[in-house]
């Protein structure tokens, strides 16, 4: 009997990344509900793969809140709570405001931000046609340009998970929101204002923006009674 090939290591870590983004993308678009619990070996099973690398794909999904790990019974997904939400909410303002500073302080060029310019005419395509589906993509896509531009990795990592958490709220209210052409203005105003180089106008708005959007949300939360999501 001739020995079995080890798997190459770079195979190895495509195999877990390829189980870490499956099971987030689960978390996040609530295919898995919150505080249910997934066995290991039936994660395996749906992926086509062993049990290593979803277990080295659960440790990083722990280590970002997502899952907790439980023994011999695989993971469960961690619920939100509202006052978890809250706290989100205000970490994150306060890193986007950051790096709105640092965008304007960098004085772009017009160019650098048309990608921008493009994700909010992609919500307002979005909005036009009645698909919240897109719009998620396109405001979601808005925020991380946002960050992203500023030229800090530290700053986009941290809000990097804090955005997925946001995201599960996003879903659990998107279809409840009375309209969602007030932000599309309120982004357009922060990004009319960063290209005009406006600092305290384009934070102002960003604040507005993220103070009424919280509330709204928290409030469709409360009243449909979802404590955790």
């Amino acid at each position: 009997m001739t020995a079995r090939t080890a798997l190459p290591t770079d195979g190895r870590i495509r195999l877990v990344d390829r189980a870490y983004e499956e099971i987030r993308r689960r978390i996040l678009d609530h295919e898995y509900a919150p505080s249910q619990q997934v066995l290991e070996q039936d994660l395996a099973a749906e992926l086509g793969m062993s049990r290593t690398p979803v277990r080295e794909a659960l440790v990083r999904l722990a280590h970002e809140q997502l899952v907790q790990l439980v023994p011999r019974h695989g993971m469960r997904v961690v619920p939100l709570s509202l006052q978890d939400l809250r706290d989100v909410y205000e970490v994150i303002t306060a890193l986007e405001l950051a790096a709105i500073e640092r965008l304007i302080r960098m004085r772009p060029k017009a160019v650098t931000l048309t990608s921008l310019d493009r994700a909010l005419d992609a919500m307002d395509a979005a909005t036009a046609r009645g698909r919240t589906d897109a719009w998620v993509r396109a405001d979601e896509r808005f925020h991380s340009l946002l960050l992203g531009l500023c030229g800090n990795a530290r700053l986009v990592a941290l809000a990097s998970s804090l955005s997925d958490q946001l995201h599960r709220a996003r879903l659990a209210t998107v279809r409840l929101r009375r309209s969602l052409e007030p932000s599309n203005r309120e982004h357009r105003a922060v990004v009319e204002a960063i290209h005009r180089g406006n600092l305290r106008d384009a934070q102002r708005h960003h604040t507005r923006h993220r103070a009424r959007t919280s509330r709204e949300i928290l409030g469709l939360l409360e009243q449909t009674r979802l404590g955790s999501f």
